[in-house]
């Protein structure tokens, strides 16, 4: 687990999941110095900006959930301060809210129409039987999250700056030519060299390895040969089984769910149109004109310097500003408004199409309904017979006694690890509370109800601990002798090629050394770095070749079973003609690399100009891990930036 954490710290992906994470940012009002010791302690500052305890961590357990998903395991917030991912967290988030402190200051704003029209096409929000923007599914969905459509707004507002920058910065990015020169040179450098293949059978077998020779290995192979601890559980399950009947629905209650979403499952009326915006009546009124006039409407929105919002097949309800959507949907095919006052000022729209509603009917909704009220019954029943449960375990019933009582289920699992995997390695297909309460739990404990969301409920009890154990030596003979076969091979293999390649740097001609050895010496010219000739050499000839310089001696590893020892003879520069073209071909590349570099210093110089900052030591507070000692802010470092 610790190199998995390691290796996705190190990851590209890192970077772009701790970019991405974040759903939402409380904007608050700065605070004097003289009373930063009153109230909470925010972890991040940043300009305008802050962050509290109780946010952080909502956030972090964000990166944690996503962690265990890519993980396959549950992960705990003490694993990730080991691998110093919450410090990572904290230092790209301090980064990006100065950035995004910075960027508002300086007029970076998209406008609320932009926002709201793309809230308003998230397929989460949406109705799965119509087909249309949802409100009541889109609060439920955002009340789930724990947030608020203010702190949704805010998010998007956030990713459109960014975003916006980003492409901005890399318009006008371009590497010069010499860049790409260079690389190319590099790529098409052919070189001379020599050299010959040390074999298994040049640097001697290994014996079979004594019982002192496989304890001390074992030993040393401790971590990796350790079993880990397994536990064996009877889980209680309050749903159905999967083969039981489904609950007949009733005609009658079918009808009446239909009749009190027929509304919401009715196709609304659609229309295809153009809104221009402008601050204020008298500019309004000028766009009416020359729209009635026959001009188009990309016409007067570059005349006044605006752009036009096209909407295609829009229901009323997708629209932000009531105001606009009232008058749009008043409005007759290939007509104009009058200036319309909304929110963000003053629109004139141009009807271009027209789709007419069409009210649902029950027959082209009805197994949808059918399903909805199933699942609603089958909730219902669970949460009846975990009531029940409850009410049998505080009568005294023991897990199994109550569970029988009430017509649950009692299944035993598999023995599985803290991670949830099975002893074969593969993971266990169930809920990650049922691992974290079977491994809180003692043997013989049983737990309370578990809620895993989702009307999901289970019980546990502990039937048998398996404890981590290192393997006996007479368990694990065969394979541990044969890696240890292996690895002292290979090192007689390695310490004679250094042996041979010792002689060559001492001077001796490498032809004679080889003849010493009984291998076969190889010569090749103009050698390029290609796949065909990684293919056709070895990756261990080819590295040797092109990481050395002229004059010098390589060795590496051919294959599991041979080492190869060289000398690089001579190293021929590119030819200009043939790297023309190739200079052409990496730059796009090299431009990419180089905006994004000069993206990740925007947000760093940024920040440092809003003297964004953190505090590990509250970010530690706010996880429930105690730290080592208190860490005064860290301030982002600052970056050099020209005014």
């Amino acid at each position: 687990m610790i190199s998995l954490f390691r290796n996705f710290s190190k990851s590209k992906w890192a970077v772009g999941l701790f970019a991405l994470i974040i759903l939402s940012f409380l904007i608050v009002g700065a605070q004097s110095d003289v009373f930063s010791s009153f109230g909470p302690k925010h972890v991040i500052d940043a300009g305008d900006r802050s962050i509290s305890g109780p946010q952080f961590r909502t956030d972090f357990e964000r990166v944690r959930a996503n962690l265990q998903e890519q993980a396959g395991r549950p992960v705990s917030f003490d694993d990730m301060v080991k691998e110093n991912i919450h410090t990572q967290y904290l230092e790209s988030q301090t980064q990006r809210m100065g950035f995004l402190a910075w960027a508002w200051n300086a007029g970076i704003r998209p406008g609320k129409e932009l926002v709201l029209k793309e809230i308003r096409q998230i397929p989460a929000f949406f109705n799965q039987v119509s087909g249309q923007f949802d409100q009541d599914r889109y609060e439920q969905a955002l009340a789930a999250q724990g947030m608020t459509s203010e702190m949704l707004e805010q998010d998007l507002r956030d990713q459109y700056v960014a975003s916006q920058f980003g492409a901005a910065v890399f318009a006008g990015a371009r590497v010069p030519r010499i860049y790409g020169a260079l690389l190319a040179g590099q790529a098409l450098e052919a070189r001379d060299g020599r050299w010959f293949t040390v074999t298994q059978a040049m640097a001697g077998q290994a014996s079979a390895p004594t019982d002192a020779q496989l304890t001390a290995f074992l030993n040393e192979n401790a971590a990796q040969l350790r079993r880990p601890e397994f536990r064996m559980i009877s889980i209680v399950l309050f749903n159905p089984a999967p083969n039981s009947q489904p609950t007949p629905i009733t005609e009658e209650r079918i009808r009446e769910r239909f009749e009190f979403r027929k509304a919401a499952l009715s196709n609304a009326e659609k229309r295809s149109f153009v809104t221009l915006t402008v601050p204020n009546k008298a500019a309004a009124d000028k766009v009416a004109a020359d729209l009635r006039a026959g001009k188009t409407p990309a016409e007067v929105a570059a005349a006044n310097k605006i752009e036009a919002g096209n909407y295609v097949d829009t229901p009323q309800s997708a629209l932000g500003d009531p105001a606009v959507g009232a008058a749009v949907f008043a409005l007759p095919a290939n007509q104009v408004s009058n200036p319309i006052q909304g929110r963000l000022g003053f629109t004139v729209a141009k009807v271009t199409a027209v789709t007419a509603g069409a009210p649902a009917t029950l027959e082209s909704v009805r197994s949808a309904l059918v399903e909805e009220l199933r699942a609603e019954d089958v909730k219902g029943e669970t949460y009846a017979k975990v009531e029940k449960y409850e009410k049998a375990r505080q009568e005294g019933k023991n897990l199994a006694d109550a569970a029988q009582s009430v017509g649950a289920r009692l299944v035993q699992l598999p023995p599985f690890t803290a991670e949830g995997r099975l002893p074969d390695g593969q993971p266990l297909n169930a809920p990650r509370q049922i691992f974290e309460s079977a491994y809180n739990l003692s043997k013989g404990g049983e737990s309370e109800i578990i809620d895993a969301g989702d009307g999901q409920y289970f019980a546990v009890r502990v039937d048998d601990i398996r404890p981590a154990s290192l393997p006996t030596l007479a368990e694990v003979r065969a394979p541990l002798a044969q890696q240890w076969t292996l690895r002292e091979n290979a090192r007689r293999l390695s310490a004679k090629a250094e042996e041979l390649a010792g002689r060559v740097r001492a001077g001796e001609d490498i032809a004679k050394v080889a003849a010493s050895a009984g291998a076969q010496l190889t010569a090749r010219t103009g050698v390029q770095q290609s796949r065909d000739s990684q293919t056709q050499l070895g990756e261990g000839v080819l590295r040797g070749l092109f990481g050395q310089g002229k004059g010098q001696v390589f060795t590496g590893a051919q294959s599991e079973t041979s080492f190869v020892v060289g000398h690089v003879d001579a190293i021929h520069g590119a030819v200009p003609a043939l790297a023309a073209p190739l200079v052409e071909q990496v730059r796009p590349r090299l431009t990419q690399a180089m905006a994004n570099a000069m993206v990740e210093q925007s947000f760093a110089a940024a920040a440092a100009r809003v003297k964004a900052k953190n505090d590990p030591a509250a970010a530690m507070v706010a996880l429930g891990i105690e730290a080592p000692a208190a860490a005064p802010a860290a301030p982002v470092a600052p970056a050099p930036a020209k005014k």
